[in-house]
Parts: structure tokens; sequence; C-alpha cells
């Protein structure tokens, strides 16, 4: 097993070990929710390198899904590590923490009957199939913005690039940290590509899917 795989054993130790801790059903389901928002909850989970466009594609892509009247929330990795993580670093363990929580929290929003799309390097297999494992069947749906490393370090909108070859930034993906990207994502983009595009490739797939109405 590699060193980045979540075992059952790590998952159960996530679980409340108090007997006390019950989880109570509500009245107004999921799919109530969903009938008065007029379309389904999922997770779009965007994926890829630093400067890959992640953010971008996700915000211009909730821009439109809000034009139509769709309900969303945008969880983008600088601003959760503000408040719900401002306690992790980088660390391997810290990293994977990181997603446990955003995943958690993508969890009630989808039980709200919400589009939520997430903005996070995520850089191992393992914690997005953690998070994957958490959802029902379709309502996860894997996005892979694929921009070459050459591409997103010309890029380099934080200057973290430019640390990282310098020696400044450790544990930086991409340079001295893995990125394991998707082996078969549910939507994969072509980074390069204009914005417009990839968001109208995006609508296409939730149209496909019957998450959100022609």
């Amino acid at each position: 097993m590699g060193a980045n795989e979540v075992t059952d054993v790590e998952l159960r130790q996530n679980e409340p070990q108090d007997e006390n801790v019950v989880w109570h059903p509500h009245a107004v389901t999921r799919a109530d929710r969903e009938a008065g928002n007029g379309h389904r909850g999922v997770v779009l989970w965007f994926t890829g390198l630093s400067g890959s466009g992640k953010s971008t594609v996700a915000g211009a892509l909730e821009q439109a899904l809000h034009a139509h009247g769709v309900s969303t929330y945008l969880l983008d990795g600088d601003n959760v590590r503000h408040g719900l993580c401002r306690d992790l670093g980088f660390s391997d363990d810290d990293r994977r923490e990181n997603i446990r929580r955003v995943g958690e929290v993508a969890k009630l929003m989808v039980d709200a009957g919400l589009v939520v799309l997430t903005a996070f390097i995520s850089p191992h297999r393992a914690e997005r199939r953690m998070v994957r494992e958490l959802l029902d069947d379709g309502q996860f749906v894997e996005v892979f913005v694929d921009t070459p490393l050459a591409i997103c370090e010309a890029r380099d909108p934080k200057g973290l690039y430019k640390k990282a070859r310098a020696g400044e930034l450790r544990n930086f993906t991409g340079i001295d940290s893995v990125y394991e990207a998707p082996e078969a994502p549910d939507v994969h983009l072509k980074g390069e590509q204009l914005v417009t595009k990839l968001v109208a490739q995006l609508l296409d797939v939730l149209r496909g899917q019957a998450i959100i109405k022609p």
C-alpha cells in the first residue's frame, strides 16, 4: 500500500466513537430540497496543478449557473484555509485532513440540494476517492483541469512556482511534491483553452446527466 493510501481503519477513526452520538434524520429530505431548487444536488470537484485554472473555471461556471437560477456554492482552497482549515499545514497528513473536512462540508451542501463547486489541488487520488465514497452514486463529478506544468508555471499567479524553484517553498505540488492525475476523470478539461469554452463543456455535462434542466 502506498504512503498516500487511505485505509479502512483510518476512515473508521473519523467516525464518532461515542455511542451517544446518533444520526438524526430530517423531516425535509434532500429530494424535497432538490424539488424546490429545480435541480439535483451534486459536487463538481475541480482538481489540477496550481495555476491550472481551477478557480477561474469554477468561478465562471458558478456565474453561469447562477444566471440560470441554479443554487450553488463555491468552496475555494485558499478561502477554506482562512477559516475551516486554518489550523492545517501542507504535510501529506494535513492535506488529507483538509480534503476530508471539505468533503464533509460539501456532503452537507449536497444534502441541502446545492450544486457545490470545489477548487482544490487535491493531489492524491486516495483523498479524491475518499470524498467520492462519502457521497451517493452520481453526486461526485471529478473535473480534471489538465494544464501542462510549463503553462501553469508561466502563469504563476501567486508567485509560488518562483518561490518553489528558488527553494523558498517546500512540498510544492508539481515541483517537489507529487500530483497524481486522475486516471478516469468524469470530465477532462484542457486548461489552456478559453474559459468560455470550458464552461460550455461543463454545462453540457450537467444537462446531459440531468443535474440541471436543459
